[in-house]
């Protein structure tokens, strides 16, 4: 069977939607940068002092409601693991063990949602039977919500 040639300059193809929206590119040229920066540092002492000031200056940068609720959440991990280390991920803060990072928040501003989001990632010790919640949408920080999460930091923290 002869396939029939399209006309010359006829076209059928549409555009292809984007892989990635410009929120997730940007927080991938964050990460980037964080590991190139992470690379160049010499001493372990600096390290350390330099990413929590970085995630300081990152949750400054955050609007009212996202940076109220990421200074009580970087003070409630802090507290409740005090040996997770603070590192942005992402462009994200987030705190580590080992070079991992077990817990982050991820400001509603970041990628346009409507509600903030404090997470863990599989290294976090919270195993619970077959099924788990791994992330919690905030609107705002209660203290109750402040003990919760504080429970959970350290059970995730080991």
């Amino acid at each position: 069977m002869a396939h029939a040639r399209k006309p010359a300059g006829s076209s059928t193809t549409t555009k292809r939607p984007e892989a990635f929206t410009a929120e997730e590119r940007a927080a991938m040229k964050e990460r980037a940068q964080e590991v190139r920066s992470s690379a160049r540092r010499a001493s372990r002492a600096d390290k350390a002092a330099e990413d929590e000031a970085a995630v300081l200056a990152k949750i400054a940068e955050m609007r009212d409601s996202d940076r109220s609720m990421a200074e009580r959440i970087h003070a409630v991990v802090k507290e409740s693991a005090p040996h997770l280390a603070p590192k942005l991920w992402y462009g994200m803060p987030a705190y580590a063990r080992n070079g991992k990072v077990v817990c982050f928040f991820k400001s509603a501003q970041k990628f346009n949602a409507r509600y903030a989001t404090f997470g863990f990632n599989d290294t976090a010790d919270l195993d619970d039977g077959t099924m788990w919640p791994t992330a919690y949408a905030l609107t705002e920080l209660t203290a109750a919500d402040e003990m919760r999460i504080a429970a959970l930091v350290r059970k995730a923290a080991g």
